[in-house]
């Protein structure tokens, strides 16, 4: 076996790899080091290496005996260092690699120093060191997605910067330990906009809040919210001016309405509250005592009846009267329609209704309409959009219309994912209508073929309990998806528009129609950065060409009159 020991010492030293060398060292150092390389006068010069008892080692260039210039170091912990030395130090460029972290950069006197790169626990830094700590012109990622640019000091944020979330919503400023202070603007990503004064990144003094719709509030921020002396610029053109608690009037104040119309008086959450005069814009004028938004006694004092009780009294004869306006079925086809406005909070819902009622009479020829709303505004003159009268009016639509006429149904609200229709008046406790008792509110025109449309969040789950071979049915929304434009400033929710403001003034065909609102709807939620809404359809054939005899039997009808048939409009219907 003795030939075979030089080809064993060979192959043990070859797997050493970076390990200590077999070889005896050429000197031994005081703290146990073993040095293999030049000794010149006693010192350690040029290239060489130490393998310390603990296992740390190095490996590069020597000068009287320090590390110096360029080198490797690898410690016991797990630490290893590749780059330029100097006195034993790094120093110069070099990268330092540890267990969680990495950093690319420049040294001083063994610390990081000068410009780099950090990454650890999930963090990245890339700017200016100083004695180990982000100081200086930098930018940090955080593993949550959000960012800081701008100025540090002591390894935090100091002085002026940028800080983005993982939304890329952005607060700019003077920051102080990592926290905004001071004059500073907050910007989101969907628009809205705040110059002021902060304080531990809230908002917190003077200071100017924008939405996206455009409405302005000024005044006094504290702990985020706007509190005491302040205005509210309205969008619509209305303005308030007086006592805020959490955004909301409360306190004196003085608000100046878009129609002219104004309150002087006290407000609670928004509601007219005390003492205080409401001025109309014909110049009459309300005065007294105000709880809730009710005036409950006029200026003398006396007590005054609750007008949701005289409103309330007078909903059975509004219904009765536009049920009795329905004509009775005339050949060979006729329209009706039936439009419903479920959430009284917001006026978007009202706008959108009174349009497709207009749309469907003046371009559809629709001949016998009802529509059902909820308003705020309206409690006294519009018939309520309720489960019980959706369901007379269904059964009035079944009695007067023939089974060769066509309905058209929309209806418009907020969803909720258990596909529940919001049905809400101010002051009333109104049940939702849900998927299937929608169906069963519709049961008596089962005998008609009928466009049911459904524009609201996760609308797509009443697609299932409608459809058959005589309904046609348009939903905003996937079943597990919301829709989007529901605001008070709004005069359309984004299907709304892009269905019939837009679609059906191009084109009288309802499967087109719904295809370029569909395609219009999601390129403005992917311009806006929403999740795609994917409104849907549920379109049986026999509809659709039943609706096609309806509009030539109108387009005949208008040439033997001589009057001009309604085509299809490039632009939206004046409202």
């Amino acid at each position: 076996m003795r030939p075979l020991f030089p080809l064993a010492l060979f192959l043990m030293l070859a797997a050493c790899g970076d390990g200590e060398s077999l070889s005896p060292p050429d000197a031994r150092l005081p703290d146990g080091g073993r040095y293999r390389g030049d000794v010149v006068n006693g010192l350690l010069q040029g290239e060489g290496r130490i393998d310390y008892p603990n296992g740390s080692w190095y490996a590069g260039t020597f000068l009287d005996g320090q590390w110096h210039g360029q080198g490797e170091w690898h410690g016991s912990n797990g630490e290893v260092y590749r780059g330029q030395f100097a006195g034993g130090l790094f120093q110069g460029l070099g990268t330092l690699s540890t267990p969680g972290s990495h950093y690319s950069g420049t040294f001083e006197h063994g610390r990081r120093e000068g410009d780099g790169t950090l990454k650890e626990h999930d963090q990245e830094y890339r700017g200016q060191f100083k004695q180990d700590q982000y100081d200086g012109a930098g930018q940090l990622d955080l593993a949550d997605g959000s960012r800081y640019q701008g100025l540090f000091a002591r390894g935090k944020p100091n002085g002026a910067g940028v800080r983005s979330d993982a939304s890329g919503n952005q607060f700019s400023g003077q920051f102080v330990d990592g926290l905004l202070q001071g004059s500073g603007t907050y910007n989101s990503v969907e628009g809205e906009q705040y110059i002021g004064e902060f304080k531990d990144n809230r908002l917190e003094g003077r200071g100017r809040y924008e939405n996206t719709d455009g409405d302005v509030w000024i005044g006094e921020f504290k702990d985020g919210s706007l509190v005491g002396e302040g205005e509210l610029l309205g969008s619509d053109g209305s303005r308030y001016k007086g006592q805020f608690r959490d955004w909301r009037f409360s306190g004196n104040g003085h608000l100046q309405m878009a129609d002219d119309s104004q309150y002087i008086g006290g407000f609670d959450n928004d509601a007219y509250q005390g003492h205080g005069r409401l001025i109309h814009a014909n110049g009459r004028i309300e005065g007294g005592y105000w709880v809730k938004g009710v005036r409950v006694r006029d200026e003398q004092g006396t007590l005054l009846p609750d007008p949701l009780d005289l409103a309330l009294l007078n909903q059975g004869r509004l219904l009765e009267q536009t049920l009795e306006r329905l004509p009775h079925s005339s050949p060979p086809i006729q329209l009706y329609s039936l439009v419903l406005a479920g959430d009284g909070q917001q006026s978007v819902f009202l706008r959108e209704t009174d349009y497709v009622s207009n749309l469907l009479k003046v371009r559809f020829g629709a001949v016998g309409q009802v529509t059902l709303v909820n308003h705020r505004d309206h409690l006294a003159d519009r018939p309520m959009a309720t489960r019980e009268n959706l369901t007379r009016a269904a059964r009035a639509l079944a009695e007067r219309s023939g089974p060769e006429d066509l309905l058209f149904i929309y209806l418009t609200s907020h969803g909720s994912h258990d596909h529940q229709l919001v049905l809400d008046q101010p002051r009333l406790q109104l049940a939702d209508l849900s998927a299937d008792e929608l169906a069963s509110a519709l049961a008596p025109l089962k005998g008609r073929d009928k466009v049911v449309v459904v524009s609201a969040c996760y609308s797509g789950g009443y697609i299932a309990p409608l459809k058959d071979a005589r309904t046609l049915v348009m939903t905003a929304a996937r079943s597990d998806r919301v829709s989007f434009g529901c605001s008070e400033e709004a005069d359309f929710t984004y299907f709304g528009d892009a269905l019939f403001a837009q679609a059906l003034n191009q084109t009288d065909d309802l499967k087109q129609a719904f295809e370029l609102a569909r395609d219009s709807v999601a390129e403005r939620e992917r311009r806006e950065g929403f999740e795609a809404s994917e409104p849907q359809i549920w379109a049986p054939p026999t509809v659709l060409a039943h609706w096609q005899r309806l509009r030539r039997q109108q387009a005949q009808e208008a040439l033997r009159s001589g009057a001009k048939p309604q085509p299809a409009a490039s632009g939206k219907m004046a409202r």
